[in-house]
């Protein structure tokens, strides 16, 4: 699963445009007052400002064996966000290593490198310094719910997304290594790791699955296709 595009909403909207624009030094695009596309690799994020507002978790991509890299760039800019006073978390199950930090709205905020993804890559990247032309795209958007089972079932009936990791209760990672859907039940599981309250905030999701382009949003706790 391919994320192409994310829409979603935005308190500290000017703030938020030099966030991504001057902190995380990426491309930003102002399509007119209150919204603005952010160019993140082969990806697109759309912030609204909106009084709808509530925080998110959104995961980037980076590539392998660059997490280390990726937080000493980060800690000139932003405060990392430890889990056991660990700025790297090692998913071993995952193949995969991530390190957290918020942006201006207070969204969390996630670096991920997979072992296994963007291999062509390495030996392009492996002697540059991390810069922000090494954030690839989008990996993750969290979808925080009251009922997980039929947040992946919506998924897996409409648009044959499969489960990745997870116990279909508290928490279910939906999708694939390219990308995934973090459903967890608001109700009774928080944001790792910084056990921030989960809220169902709006979004609207645009991704490629074998070959086909689908979207979907989620508002008012109610996932519909696009």
């Amino acid at each position: 699963m391919k994320i192409k595009k994310l829409h979603i909403k935005s308190k500290n909207f000017s703030e938020q445009l030099r966030f991504f624009g001057e902190v995380l030094e990426l491309p930003v695009r102002k399509i007119k007052e209150t919204e603005a596309e952010i160019a993140i690799g082969y990806s697109k994020l759309i912030l609204e400002k909106s009084s709808e507002f509530t925080p998110y978790h959104i995961t980037f991509h980076i590539p392998p064996k660059k997490i280390e890299e990726s937080v000493n760039w980060l800690k000139k800019r932003v405060e990392i966000q430890c889990f056991e006073e660990d700025e790297i978390i090692d998913f071993s199950s995952w193949n995969a290593k991530s390190t957290y930090f918020y942006d201006k709205d207070f969204n969390i905020l996630e670096f991920i490198s997979r072992e296994k993804l963007f291999d062509e890559m390495l030996n392009q990247v492996q002697h540059d310094k991390f810069s922000s032309t090494q954030i690839l795209g989008i990996a993750e958007i969290g979808l925080a719910t009251d009922e997980v089972q039929s947040a992946f079932n919506f998924l897996a009936d409409n648009f044959q997304l499969k489960k990745y990791s997870g116990d279909l209760e508290k928490f279910c990672a939906i999708g694939d290594d390219e990308g995934l859907i973090i459903s967890i039940n608001k109700n009774k599981k928080d944001w790792f790791p910084t056990n921030d309250k989960a809220f169902a905030s709006l979004f609207q999701l645009q991704f490629e699955q074998a070959k086909n382009t689908y979207q979907f949003s989620f508002k008012n706790n109610i996932l519909t296709v696009c």
